[in-house]
């Protein structure tokens, strides 16, 4: 006799089967793994916007320390995030349930340390909401304790963003084999991006929660860390043991915005016979680099990119700092923008990347991000208002995750095997950080310099955009070349 719970998972697998090819075995596999990524992508963006706010709470020209900082903090980690997930003394399965659970429980330590560090916090939530308008931003108006837990959650969700999601990856990995992969990465994908939606609506719509956010989110992790015992496969499948270098794809410039916060589906390096070190892997990758004018074309585009998106968060959270006063009320519009974009991502990747990358191909899709954001600064420099930031950015990044992310990908699929595997590594971690790391000193310099205009800082990144878009046409000259 058919019991309930057998038939909501036969529902289930219905379901599934009817939107993705997948074999029986790996419904269940393929399920965790989306709802593990779901529930991460929650965590990250319903901490976000806090994290976002207490950083603005230090003062703006605080911005460019603390993106470098949480930056050099991701590369510093990349390693260690692999080293955690590969100590022999411990089953992967359990180490990833362990790391989501170590972060759960960090969040709820931040909770405690916000309350104990913000002044009259205790007292009264919608209070404590409305305290704190930008103007009084900055170091000496805060005490050191105050000071320090900010930063920390600055860089802490960074952290959480990096480990978390390149140690789940790497599980997926192992349970899936290249052909697999190449089914069902996307639906795994479609998980985080419903997860982005899910965290930012929620935290749009419970910005008064404040800090309590955090509360949430440790629960999100907790639930993550429970989704992620059933990424396993029946030992009769067999599965092959990967290191989770090839996991840090995922990485995205913004690192966001850091961020960024959706999760791309990594190229498995399954071809590879034996993965080296992540930091032997960099290394031998950069030489590959400056052995390839083709990769080096490819790394200046992408260090461009970098430079360029970089330049939009910190004109976007300094607009948004200037024009909105309360600070729940801009939680809620970095959480709004948020799920917009999500909105219009998902949107995008299920009806327009394919056949747009087949009409207008990928010289189109490669440019096409580049254009846009030149196109942003100006609206910006004209019209500096948080509805101007909504609408650009969510244009911005819908263009850059459903066009120029997957373009950007195609440019791999002509080089070799150990440049696809530890050139792109090196790509992906190192040369986009720098990019990063860039945007935020030049950014600080010209902020201080012309007298904190935000939208004349931004136009002077209009060069790195005509210089993007030269370097990626040379780059895909040499590819048509090559094939």
């Amino acid at each position: 006799m058919a019991t309930p719970r057998w038939f909501l998972r036969a529902r289930a697998e219905a379901v599934v089967a009817s939107v993705v090819t997948v074999l029986p075995h790996e419904i269940p596999p393929l399920l965790s793994a989306a709802a593990t990524f779901f529930f991460i992508l929650s965590a990250y963006f319903v901490v976000l916007p806090l994290r976002d706010e207490g950083a603005i709470s230090l003062g703006l020209d605080t911005l460019p320390g603390l993106f470098a900082g949480s930056l050099l903090l991701t590369v510093l980690a990349a390693p260690v995030a692999s080293l955690a997930f590969s100590l022999p003394s411990i089953p992967k399965p359990r180490a990833l349930i362990l790391i989501h659970r170590f972060f759960s429980i960090s969040l709820v330590a931040f909770f405690v340390l916000w309350f104990a560090s913000t002044p009259r916090q205790s007292q009264s939530i919608s209070q404590s909401s409305e305290d704190g308008s930008s103007k009084h931003a900055g170091w000496e108006n805060h005490t050191w304790f105050y000071i320090v837990v900010r930063i920390s959650l600055f860089l802490w969700v960074a952290l959480l963003n990096l480990i978390t999601i390149s140690s789940t990856w790497a599980r997926v990995i192992d349970v899936m084999d290249s052909e697999s992969g190449s089914r069902l990465f996307g639906f795994i994908g479609a998980g985080a991006t419903l997860g982005q939606l899910f965290g930012s609506l929620f935290a749009a719509s419970m910005a008064w929660l404040g800090p309590f956010m955090l509360l949430f989110s440790s629960l999100l992790m907790e639930l993550a860390a429970v989704s992620s015992k059933g990424i396993c496969i029946d030992d009769s499948q067999g599965s092959v043991e990967l290191s989770p270098a090839g996991a840090e794809e995922i990485q995205n410039t913004e690192a966001d915005d850091e961020m960024s916060s959706l999760v791309a589906s990594p190229k498995s390096p399954l071809q590879s016979h034996k993965a080296s070190p992540d930091i032997f892997v960099m290394f031998e990758g950069f030489w590959l680099i400056l052995r390839s004018p083709y990769l080096i074309y490819i790394s200046l585009f992408l260090w461009l990119s970098a430079v360029i998106s970089s330049f939009f968060y910190f004109q976007k959270v300094t607009i948004i700092a200037t024009t909105i006063s309360s600070p729940a009320a801009r939680r809620r519009t970095f959480a709004l923008i948020n799920g917009f974009i999500a909105v219009f991502i998902l949107a995008g990747q299920l009806t327009l990347t394919g056949h747009i990358l087949t009409v207008a191909g990928v010289t189109a899709a490669i440019c096409a991000s580049p254009f846009v954001a030149a196109s942003n600064m100006v609206v910006l420099a004209v019209w500096p208002t948080w509805i101007a930031v909504a609408i650009t950015e969510t244009i911005r990044k819908a263009i850059t995750y459903v066009l120029t992310r997957p373009g950007r990908e195609l440019l791999f699929t002509v080089v070799s095997l150990d440049e696809k595997y530890k050139a792109k590594v090196c790509i992906d971690v190192i040369v986009q950080r720098l990019g990063d790391a860039t945007a935020a000193g030049i950014y600080s310099l010209l902020f201080s310099r012309l007298e904190k205009k935000a939208t004349i800082v931004t136009l002077f990144a209009l060069p790195a955009v005509a210089l993007a878009v030269f370097f990626s046409r040379l780059s895909l000259q040499i590819a048509a070349g090559d094939t």
